[in-house]
Parts: C-alpha cells; sequence; structure tokens
C-alpha cells in the first residue's frame, strides 16, 4: 500500500507507471501548453525509475486531481527542485494544498535546505501562490523558455529555505 501524506483537502501518495496515462494527460489539458512542457511516455519512465525525481499523485476524495514531481533529490548540497506541480481541473482551490503537501514532504523526508523552483514570468496566479507561501524571488533567467510561437519567456526563480519553511509550520 503507498503511503498517502493528507494536508486538507489533498492526499498525496508516491506515483507509479501506472498514473502515467493521469500524469501524461494532465500535461495535455487544453490551457496547461502555456506553463507546461510535456514530456513524452519514455523521459517520464526514466524519471520515475531515476532516485534523482519524485513523483507524486495528489487525491481528493479518492480520485487523483493531479500530480507533482520533485527533481534534484539526489543533489548533494541540499537543494530540492518542483520542477512540475499541475492539477486536472484548475480553480477549484486544490492548489495550495498540493503545493503544502509536496513542500512539506520535501522538507520532512529529505535533508533539504532549500526548495526551488521556476515558473514562467507570465504565469502571475502561480507566482503569487508561491509568495504567498513563503518563497522568495531570487531573480529571473531570462528569455530561457521557448514558447510555441516562437518568442521566449522568462523564468522566474524563486525558493524557501528550511529556517523559512520551520518558522512558516511554527516548528522553529
Amino acid at each position: 500500500m503507498a503511503q498517502k501524506l493528507s494536508m486538507g483537502s489533498v492526499a498525496l501518495r508516491r506515483a507509479t507507471s501506472a498514473n502515467l496515462p493521469f500524469i501524461m494527460g494532465v500535461e495535455a489539458t487544453p490551457g496547461h501548453d502555456a506553463f507546461i512542457n510535456p514530456q513524452m511516455r519514455e523521459e517520464h519512465e526514466a524519471q520515475l525509475a531515476s532516485p534523482a525525481f519524485a513523483y507524486f499523485v495528489a487525491e481528493a476524495e479518492g480520485a487523483p486531481v493531479g500530480f507533482a514531481i520533485l527533481s534534484e533529490m539526489t543533489e548533494a548540497r541540499g537543494n530540492r527542485c518542483l520542477k512540475r506541480l499541475a492539477l486536472a481541473r484548475p480553480g477549484q482551490g486544490l492548489g495550495r494544498p498540493l503545493f503544502r503537501a509536496v513542500t512539506d514532504w520535501a522538507f520532512a523526508n529529505t535533508p533539504a535546505h532549500r526548495f526551488w523552483l521556476h515558473a514562467l514570468h507570465t504565469n502571475a496566479r502561480a507566482i503569487h501562490l508561491y509568495a504567498s507561501e513563503g518563497l522568495i524571488e531570487e531573480g529571473r533567467l531570462r528569455q530561457a523558455r521557448p514558447l510555441g510561437d516562437g518568442t521566449r519567456a522568462d523564468l522566474v526563480v524563486m525558493s524557501v529555505l528550511r529556517p523559512e519553511w520551520a518558522a512558516m509550520r511554527g516548528q522553529g
């Protein structure tokens, strides 16, 4: 039985290869292409099998509602990266509980000192959520992401450090 971590209305569990059709379906959700680069099944399978990645499925009321992928899980300097977080149906109030569950899992289950991510500068909704959860903008990677229309977008780099996370959770 897969271990579940419950955070409010979302339960987080480790994903398996059986969850890849759901994950890839969420990646292909109309509108997600503005913020997510879908991956081929082979890339997901390789990452799922690698100790450098951690895949999670979020469930609400027993049904999958989203997923998250962490990278840099084997990085020795204490950095853990949120590579991807996506919901099947955005706007249902599940983004914050999913983000908290993944962040809490990373700090509780790894020697992470810094939890970081990057988001497209045009993804104001996500950037607002991350900032409201204590992540600090560290800078931008200018025109780092090519877009489908031939233009390029900046990536906003954000992070939270273990002492900041612990203080927010009343552990510091």
